[in-house]
């Protein structure tokens, strides 16, 4: 099934253009990356599909629906977006970060109901922080603070999440950590999940499918093994690649 459908989606900014003409479908239910060099286009696609950015030309539809048609309770209860530099959590512990997801069901000045504190409960749980609860989000570790993120999204109840470059500010075990964590997410409750990504073997590990861009077009979809192979990464990033099979059979590309 279609997750979202883009159709000719154009976004432009005074003087330049950030996406030209795409088109393409992603699917549901599974770990997506967007990936390209920087300034290609991969954030202003992502805050498109959270309406955080407008479209100037094209049609993007979500579970069948046009965006335009959902309300903004509606949307959100469907779908959470985690922008690359979340809010302040300052003076806020973990509880009270991930209850903010509950925000779509009950409203500023509804109470918190039971069905509220079962989900929050869960949510810490399914992303291991429960033991962190009561700590204040400012003193934990940077893979400590993105989980706590990402229960948050998960007490929303969303079934599709969103998330810009989740693992930029991270060490490569929280990066592990932290995708191997979304990707469990995806494939035992049946979540979608379309990610932002910097390193292209962490997108080739993890993830089910791929979307490359480049100058704000379409360079390449499909799986990891459709990513992984010298010609297409030298089309997308501009830079011949050697592409290495490890023990086990998984790639590695490191440049030539």
């Amino acid at each position: 099934m279609t997750l979202f459908a883009i159709r000719d989606l154009t976004v432009d900014v005074p003087g330049r253009r950030l996406l030209h003409g795409l088109t393409l479908d992603l699917p549901q239910g599974r770990m997506i990356a967007l990936i390209g060099h920087n300034g290609s286009g991969k954030s202003t696609l992502l805050k498109v599909l959270a309406r955080q950015v407008a479209a100037s030309g094209g049609s993007v539809s979500f579970e069948s629906r046009p965006l335009g048609d959902w309300r903004a309770r509606d949307y959100a209860r469907r779908l959470a977006f985690l922008p690359q530099h979340p809010p302040p959590a300052e003076g806020m512990t973990v509880r009270e970060l991930v209850a903010l997801g509950r925000y779509p069901w009950h409203g500023a000045l509804g109470r918190f109901s039971l069905e509220d504190h079962a989900a929050v409960t869960r949510a810490m749980a399914e992303c291991g922080v429960s033991a962190f609860a009561d700590r204040l989000v400012d003193t934990m570790s940077g893979g400590e603070r993105q989980r706590a993120w990402l229960a948050m999204m998960v007490a929303q109840q969303a079934g599709t999440l969103l998330l810009d470059e989740p693992i930029s500010a991270l060490d490569i075990a929280h990066q592990v950590e932290v995708l191997a964590l979304v990707r469990r997410m995806c494939h035992e409750t049946g979540r979608s999940a379309v990610i932002v990504l910097h390193e292209v073997n962490m997108a080739a590990r993890f993830c089910d499918h791929v979307v490359a861009l480049k100058g704000g077009r379409l360079a390449l979809q499909g799986g990891p093994s459709d990513l992984m192979r010298p010609e297409a990464l030298k089309h997308i990033y501009g830079l011949p690649m050697q592409v290495l099979t490890r023990p086990g059979g998984s790639p590695v590309a490191i440049p030539a």
